[in-house]
């Protein structure tokens, strides 16, 4: 049986990612640095020293081939597929070999763009607040989630 993992820090579908777990009795881990600890009831909370990446090295430390992971963090998700894990993001796009070089060099290009003083094109940001998650976000990844958990069920019954 495989495990979900969540990098917690500032990821907006651990109620989410909780409560599916729990429905299909597949066990749950928080990861955690001592800045945001997280804690759910039927969950275990794994907390790190806040460092960069440390919670990203523990993630990875620990996963296990067929885990899920839950992430949005592109790197991250390209060490945990190097495992065989299973990675999704908070809006359920699912990151695979097929679509995590892409992810990767999209994010590489715009970080050479705002080095260089220019803005990469996307929405303009009106405001600091982070957009509210809606109620069709939280659908998807729920759907995506449990789909990926069926899927496993499935392939080792």
């Amino acid at each position: 049986m495989p495990t979900i993992l969540i990098d917690a820090d500032g990821c907006p579908v651990v109620d989410l990612t909780v409560r599916v777990g729990q429905a299909h009795g597949v066990p749950v881990k928080i990861l955690c640095d001592t800045a945001h600890r997280i804690e759910r009831e039927g969950a275990e909370t794994l907390v790190f020293d806040k460092g960069a990446d440390s919670v990203d090295f523990a993630l990875v430390n620990r996963v296990q081939p067929g885990d899920i992971v839950i992430t949005q963090d592109y790197g991250l998700a390209s060490m945990c597929l190097a495992r065989r894990a299973r990675v999704l993001n908070q809006n359920g796009l699912e990151y695979t070999a097929q679509n995590i070089d892409g992810l990767l060099a999209r994010r590489h290009e715009n970080k050479k763009l705002l080095r260089a003083g220019k803005h990469p094109k996307g929405p303009a940001k009106r405001t600091k607040e982070p957009a509210k998650r809606t109620k069709e976000q939280d659908e998807v990844f729920v759907e995506k989630l449990d789909k990926i958990i069926r899927e496993d069920k499935k392939r080792n019954s």
